[in-house]
């Protein structure tokens, strides 16, 4: 038994009955939607189209919402729907991150994850979704693909159908009849303005708190779509609008006319910050760790100074975790309730287990117990390289951003934990100057900032496998993140910094380019973070 939905677009009328249903049957609240009708314009005035589509979860049969949720509270029945538990949600967002279809959203009233469920409460007592019970026009085709006296068999047997972004390897289980690409592909077209007919697209964002807001408001707002007319046909020609759909107009190329919400930056400076303390935590253990496998001899002082850094900067790490949940109340559940194929789950651990190593590591220093510290020293060393890097295994399950599946990003972060511990210990040497080794941290901030050039330079050129990804290369090289790129990702954070340590070494150089070092890991962290997440999913 697998349930799917079919969304016939020959009948659909774009009347809202399945959005109003759905919003009855749950008790979805103003601003998000389970299921909605997108709307898409073609054509070339007076020849033009309406184009309905119905956008809702597509109950793939590999859901990256479920892999990469860390408590179970997405899971798939055995009947192959895609269904939640909001009493086991944290609120981390990540099923939202994952999924390429952005059917999920944070429930503003319980700051918990939900979606479309296929209404299977009322598929358990044999009733159909609300959504196809109420369509006029029979458009949702609803029942179970692997019976063939069924409905849904028997259009799927005969009918040609198209499924989106069938390249994400999610198997997706709804399709669409006569499915046109300008309305199932986010990037066919540009994103909406604000008329009357596509108010959704004003964004109410995550807690819909703009919808909120409006309900209070006498704010004016412009009611009508537009007007064609000799000044409108002055700015075409002189390309001087702001509003890219005055264009749309002129020329017939599709445009959206009613659209979701957008959810916004959902993974904000919590996670950026997150990033940059787990660096600098995995990074002042792993340099003295580096400097001994060289043949450094290194004091107690600064074995105690590596523990102290490494646990302040870890716990900072999970302070800025649990600030980014929307129910930090059960951030527990991520150790107590683990499912184990999330990085999530598996960073929980390691950030857990590292944190109890170094608490030893430093104790047996403190003590001066010196049996087995070797070995404690290399598996607490393998811990922080993977403190370091498996945020990059958690940013490749999030299928939904196409950026983020750089197999690059490992060593992108591995290489700024080196980099950032090495400058947390040259900026120590202010204040303890206990080891006498400006040289190595030197030495190793020149390799690692030129591995990091070469790594940035590597993700922002290579060959990328969809536009989305191509189009956050140009967001960082050329557009909105420019100036923070080349100018704090490139020019303070790297360049300046390896040449003042190449051409210029000193103690005071190294303190100068280690702060740079720091500004530049966080304006890294911070675009590499943001500008995947703001590539519209719907």
């Amino acid at each position: 038994m697998r349930y799917g939905f079919i969304i016939d677009n020959r009948k659909c009328i774009g009347c809202h009955a399945c959005t109003t249903a759905c919003k009855s049957e749950h008790d979805v609240p103003v601003g998000v939607n389970r299921t909605y009708v997108k709307q898409v314009e073609k054509g070339e005035f007076p020849d033009t189209r309406r184009i309905f589509s119905v956008m809702r979860c597509n109950h793939c049969t590999d859901a990256p919402c479920v892999t990469i949720c860390p408590v179970e509270a997405l899971y798939t029945r055995e009947d192959g729907i895609v269904d939640f538990d909001n009493n086991r949600c944290i609120g981390c967002k990540s099923c939202m991150q994952a999924c390429p279809y952005d059917a999920l959203y944070i429930d503003p009233d319980n700051h918990t994850a939900a979606k479309c469920n296929y209404c299977a409460h009322r598929i358990d007592v044999g009733r159909e979704p609300a959504c196809v019970t109420v369509c006029p026009e029979h458009a949702i085709i609803a029942g179970d693909m692997e019976n063939p006296t069924t409905e849904i068999s028997q259009l799927l047997a005969r009918q040609q159908v198209k499924v989106r972004k069938p390249e994400k390897g999610t198997n997706p289980n709804l399709f669409y009849i006569d499915g046109d690409e300008a309305s199932l592909n986010p990037e066919a077209t540009d994103k909406s303005g604000s008329w009357l007919w596509n108010s959704q697209s004003r964004g109410v964002g995550h807690y819909a708190k703009a919808a909120e807001k409006m309900l209070h408001t006498n704010d004016d707002i412009d009611l009508l779509q537009m007007t064609i007319d000799n000044e409108l046909e002055a700015a075409y020609q002189k390309k001087e609008t702001e509003n890219p759909n005055y264009i749309d107009v002129l020329t017939g190329k599709a445009r959206r006319v009613y659209d979701t919400p957008d959810k916004g930056i959902l993974w904000g400076w919590e996670v950026s910050a997150y990033v940059m303390t787990k660096a600098i935590a995995a990074g002042a253990f792993l340099i003295p760790f580096i400097a001994t496998i060289l043949g450094y001899e290194i004091s107690d002082t600064t074995k105690l100074w590596s523990a102290g850094i490494s646990l302040t900067f870890l716990a900072l790490t999970g302070l800025f975790l649990i600030m980014d949940l929307d129910r930090p109340d059960r951030f527990l559940n991520v150790l107590l309730r683990p499912q184990w194929n999330s990085w999530l789950v598996k960073g929980g651990y390691t950030i857990t287990i590292f944190g109890v190593l170094v608490t030893v590591w430093g104790a047996m220093t403190y003590f001066e117990v010196q049996t087995g510290e070797t070995i404690l020293s290399w598996v607490t060393a393998f811990f922080a390289v993977m403190l370091a890097i498996y945020t990059a295994f958690l940013f490749a399950q999030a299928k939904g951003r196409d950026f983020w599946q750089s197999p690059s990003l490992a060593l992108h972060m591995l290489v700024h934990s080196v980099m950032a511990g090495a400058a947390i210990f040259a900026l120590v040497l202010l204040v303890a100057g206990t080891e006498n080794w400006m040289s190595i941290l030197a030495t190793v901030l020149i390799i690692a900032l030129s591995v990091n050039l070469f790594t940035m330079i590597t993700e922002l050129t290579m060959t990328h496998p969809s536009t989305a990804a191509e189009t956050v290369v140009k967001m960082i090289t050329k557009g909105r993140y420019k100036n923070i790129f080349w100018i704090g990702a490139v020019l303070i954070g790297n360049i300046i910094p390896l040449a003042l340590l190449v051409f210029m070494p000193s103690a005071t150089i190294l303190t100068i380019a280690a702060v740079m070092v720091l500004i530049g890991i966080y304006a890294t962290e911070k675009i590499w973070v943001e500008a995947p997440q703001r590539i519209p999913l719907a």
